[in-house]
């Protein structure tokens, strides 16, 4: 019982400067990181978050593009930064789902390397081909593949358009070739030009072409179809079998102060129920989607880490 006031004393401290960190974050810049390139998906919808989180915030939130080796490099960025909550990571599946069981000797974990602050929402994917591309159906693309096996090839730019991909090949029996690329943009540009037939796209870097008429949808990722494009079937629907999320979420490097989570989460909710980042989130084809606490994202997050080690072992990909 003699211990008792010390302890009081102790734990009254302990909760006035958590108190006092909580109301001085932040009081210089935060960068949030994207392990993509300018232009891709990730990258739109986090300029859209970070603009309205800065004002929030009362301090510019400035976006840093990382990309490259599929999003390993912001990742391990991240993850050697000071967990001060002044480095933020806007990350997807590819990072924290796919690429522990895609790379050998992954120089991160991503569980034990960061700290999960809240998910943001569900980037769909598309699958598109030329528009001159006589298909008309994913139904028809497929039967057309089939009629002449080794001699379409698709692109893949990260994890999700690869894991898909396979797993579409895999499920419907189908002979094609994969065709690595940096980004986005330049598969895009090969597949208007003809040296790819087919990619499964994130709607943040796809839709201008996609609107213009450049590519035609013949599928998209989700479940159900997109309020964005009602007339998308789901791949599921021709492909039985076929489940994949794409997701992304706001990390920040492990150890991160819990008053600076906490106020970091509060504030990307406010964000995410804001109607104007809401509508310009759709026009991307973003679905919001957010986690209510660091702990449900956390969850979450170890949960498809799973989920992505199933279907990429059922897909036959071997890690490199």
């Amino acid at each position: 019982m003699k211990n008792l006031p010390r302890a009081l004393t102790l734990a009254a401290s302990l909760l006035a400067a958590s108190a006092a960190i909580s109301q001085t974050f932040p009081n210089a810049p935060v960068t949030m990181v994207v392990p993509f390139a300018a232009g891709s998906g990730t990258d739109s919808v986090a300029r859209i978050v970070a603009k309205k989180l800065g004002e929030r915030l009362k301090q510019p939130v400035l976006i840093d593009n990382r990309a490259g080796a599929n999003a390993q490099i912001g990742a391990q960025f991240v993850a050697k930064a000071k967990p001060d909550g002044y480095t933020l990571f806007m990350t997807t599946n590819t990072s924290h789902s796919a690429n522990p069981s895609l790379v050998l000797n992954l120089k991160y974990d991503p569980i034990k390397d960061f700290t999960p602050i809240a998910r943001v929402g569900e980037l769909p994917f598309a699958l598109v081909v030329n528009k001159n591309d006589p298909a008309k159906s994913l139904k028809g693309w497929i039967d057309q593949v089939k009629a002449n096996p080794g001699k379409f090839a698709y692109a893949t730019p990260n994890s999700t358009s690869l894991v898909a991909s396979e797993t579409i090949k895999r499920i419907a029996g189908l002979d094609v070739v994969a065709i690595p690329y940096k980004s986005s943009p330049q598969a895009l540009t090969d597949l208007i030009g003809g040296s790819v037939q087919m990619y499964v796209v994130d709607l943040g870097s796809g839709m201008g072409m996609i609107n213009a008429g450049s590519v035609r949808v013949l599928g998209v990722t989700t479940k159900e179809p997109l309020k964005s494009m009602p007339d998308a079937v789901p791949i599921a629907k021709e492909v039985p079998g076929f489940d994949l999320t794409s997701w992304n979420g706001i990390f920040g490097p492990a150890g991160m102060p819990r008053p600076v989570v906490d106020k970091l989460n509060v504030e990307l909710q406010e964000v995410l129920a804001d109607k104007e980042v809401q509508k310009a989130l759709s026009q991307l084809g973003f679905e919001t989607w957010p986690t209510k606490t660091p702990e449900e994202f956390a969850k979450y997050v170890t949960d498809q880490l799973a989920h992505w080690g199933t279907l990429i072992k059922q897909a036959g990909i071997r890690p490199e």
